[in-house]
């Protein structure tokens, strides 16, 4: 049993990282494969909640590929992949939409709210939010980022709501996009100037053995970072997710971590003690 005086403790452990965060702005990105398990899924949410009720700005940002892809397989229809990029047709970017900007979203303001808080569900097609340009007609309509139009975000923040983003984009001509969440998450936080970027992911962080858990990368500077993809110390989906965060940082971003989604309540150990659970990314 946790005695009255623990609990006590850990508040007072607390305080200052309270006095850090409050009134700042964090962007967590949660999506992919952190996102199939329930339980965890219900201490994410409890987590944003609790951040949000000391007084920081919370923006939840989100994928879903795991539930499109499942969708697709239900209806018949095979997921092709191009350089690890989703081929996104008019068919599938239509599945995309009932997905990430259906489904899902509500699914997460709904339970954000019954947690205690305050939510609003967007898409990036939403006030125009997130503006793309096609990448490439391989990939379909998978697009690039040209432009985050935030001042919904801040209008929501400033009214005391948590904005739930689905990563899709539009262009002038009506197109919908499918945004790489990461990517997506990261522009959002440079433009929001935000004090952190958290990535939720389903490993233990930045290793610099991949098939060794126990050569997790705590802390890394900018230049370091760089440095583990230009000296292709980390492959795969790692170099993304590096890149997506130290871009952030070169266009505004305090710092950005790239955090294990499976441990227990890892947003708040992150915010609230020195050790975290993943790899922290900042300005040198």
């Amino acid at each position: 049993m946790i005695t009255n005086m623990q609990r006590a403790e850990v508040l007072i452990q607390a305080l200052p990282y309270l006095n850090d965060y409050v009134g700042e702005t964090i962007v967590v990105k949660y999506g992919g494969n952190a996102m199939t398990d329930e339980t965890l899924k219900q201490q994410v949410m409890e987590d944003i909640v609790l951040l949000w009720k000391v007084g920081i700005r919370v923006v939840l940002v989100h994928g879903g590929g795991p539930e499109l892809s499942e969708l697709m397989m239900r209806l018949g229809k095979k997921p092709a992949f191009v350089d690890g990029l989703r081929v996104t047709d008019k068919e599938t970017i239509d599945l995309a939409q009932m997905v990430l900007a259906g489904k899902i979203n509500k699914s997460l303001v709904n339970m954000v709210q019954a947690k205690g808080g305050k939510a609003i569900g967007l898409s990036g097609m939403d006030g125009r939010l997130i503006e793309a340009k096609i990448r490439n007609p391989k990939y379909g309509y998978v697009g690039d980022v040209t432009k985050i139009n935030a001042n919904v975000i801040e209008a929501l923040l400033n009214d005391g709501y948590i904005p739930v983003i689905s990563t899709l984009g539009c262009d002038e001509e009506g197109n919908t996009y499918n945004i790489n969440g990461d990517t997506a998450a990261g522009k959002i936080a440079s433009t929001l100037q935000a004090k952190k970027m958290i990535l939720l992911t389903d490993i233990e962080g930045v290793l610099k053995d991949k098939n060794d858990p126990e050569s997790l990368i705590s802390h890394l500077t900018l230049s370091e970072a760089k440095e583990l993809i230009d000296q292709n110390i980390v492959s795969g989906g790692m170099i993304p997710k590096i890149s997506c965060c130290t871009d952030a940082i070169e266009e505004g971003l305090n710092s950005a971590v790239i955090l294990d989604g499976r441990v227990s309540h890892a947003i708040l150990m992150e915010i609230f003690t020195n050790e975290g659970a993943g790899t922290l990314i900042e300005k040198e």
